[in-house]
């Protein structure tokens, strides 16, 4: 703890004392904001999110591969991503979407996580005589892995992770480098059914992860609760 303490600056301190109600959440966000080298207005910004709630809510991946690559490098892929900075609007389409995140990348890096690296927009990948795109393609520093995001502005489909199993297979024999690990994917949706995606990854053994957007904060004490919720289902 006193190591963690004379890390971080005055104004974090005082940002995660006044915002934090429990001593798990305070030494979440001093770890926090040590790895990914917080401002003050970004420690803010992800205290007023939900980020610490978000982050342990998405701690049970659905995939083997995830959890397994999250333990190993204390990186996580989370259940839901917050993108109010976007200030966008209901509906929106899947290109108005893709345009805003490019245009409020630094802002998306920080929800996502700093390890990412971005490499593309439309990233073109040719298999045979065809032609595809994939919407984001990043580079994961501490997973050493390429990630691409697929985004889509409707409910989560079963079919999407089959397309998305097609482009990382793509990735992997056509673009990743040798001393580099298996790619993975995020297949980014407006909402998602547990049980359809729980359904759609059970036979699938690459390293898909599903998860939801919101283009406005979290209510914090609705993810307070459903956090209290699950502490208790597993103790």
């Amino acid at each position: 703890m006193s190591t963690l303490l004379t890390q971080l600056t005055w104004s974090n301190h005082l940002k995660i004392l006044s915002g934090c109600k429990s001593m798990e959440e305070r030494i979440f966000y001093m770890n926090m904001c040590i790895k990914e080298r917080y401002s003050a207005r970004e420690l803010e910004r992800q205290i007023n999110s939900g980020y610490y709630e978000r982050y342990m809510l998405s701690v049970n991946q659905p995939t083997p591969v995830l959890t397994q690559a999250g333990e190993t490098t204390g990186n996580i892929f989370m259940d839901t991503y917050v993108l109010e900075f976007l200030n966008a609007r209901e509906p929106i389409s899947e290109l108005d979407l893709k345009r805003s995140i490019i245009n409020n990348l630094k802002d998306f890096i920080l929800e996502i996580g700093r390890d990412f690296t971005f490499v593309g927009e439309e990233y073109r990948i040719q298999v045979g005589n065809h032609d595809y795109y994939i919407d984001l393609l990043f580079y994961h520093r501490g997973l050493m892995c390429l990630v691409a995001f697929e985004l889509k502005i409707g409910e989560f489909q079963p079919e999407y992770v089959g397309k998305m199993n097609f482009y990382l297979e793509a990735l992997d024999r056509e673009i990743k480098k040798e001393n580099e690990n298996p790619s993975v994917g995020v297949i980014l949706c407006a909402s998602k059914d547990d049980e359809v995606v729980e359904f759609a990854l059970s036979r699938s053994l690459s390293p898909t992860m599903v998860s939801e957007y919101k283009l406005k904060l979290i209510d914090k004490e609705l993810l307070q609760k459903k956090l209290k919720e699950y502490i208790e289902t597993i103790e």
